[in-house]
């Protein structure tokens, strides 16, 4: 098995890691009300457990292989070439925001929630870094304008 395969096969890891995301997306709806008046910063780090496991989950698509696409509805936007490079700009943009939000209110928040959520948000952003990569590649592996 060469490392491109390993990697591949490393990639599998985001569906767990976006399934624990999920879980705690929705793990205050089946929380008490009673436990949620007591703590209701618990809404906010379920969130903030939320972001940094999509994070996760994100960093390890990344890893999959580019040369083939996951379903026919993202083939068609990157065999496009104007399609592709809208998407990718999309993607840039929601990673800067993320980053962008993430460190700002991590170092002008001082403590509290807001912190721990801005934690989240820059380890999401982190992890979008890695599919903007893979989506270059994918876009450069499938384009029909540059492969025929």
């Amino acid at each position: 098995m060469n490392f491109k395969t390993f990697f591949h096969y490393i990639s599998y890891l985001q569906y767990p890691l976006m399934l624990m995301g999920l879980y705690f997306a929705f793990k205050p709806y089946f929380q008490e009300i009673e436990e949620l008046k007591a703590n209701p910063d618990l809404i906010f780090q379920n969130l903030n457990s939320l972001l940094i496991f999509m994070g996760l989950g994100v960093s390890f698509s990344s890893l999959q292989d580019t040369s083939k696409t996951q379903n026919k509805f993202s083939e068609k936007i990157w065999k496009h070439p104007i399609k592709g490079k809208i998407m990718i700009t999309i993607m840039s943009l929601i990673t800067l925001s993320f980053l962008t939000i993430g460190l700002i209110g991590y170092y002008f928040t001082k403590v509290g929630i807001l912190k721990e959520l801005s934690i989240g948000l820059f380890v999401l952003g982190l992890g979008m870094f890695g599919l903007i990569k893979a989506a270059i590649e994918m876009f450069e592996n499938h384009r029909t304008d540059k492969n025929e």
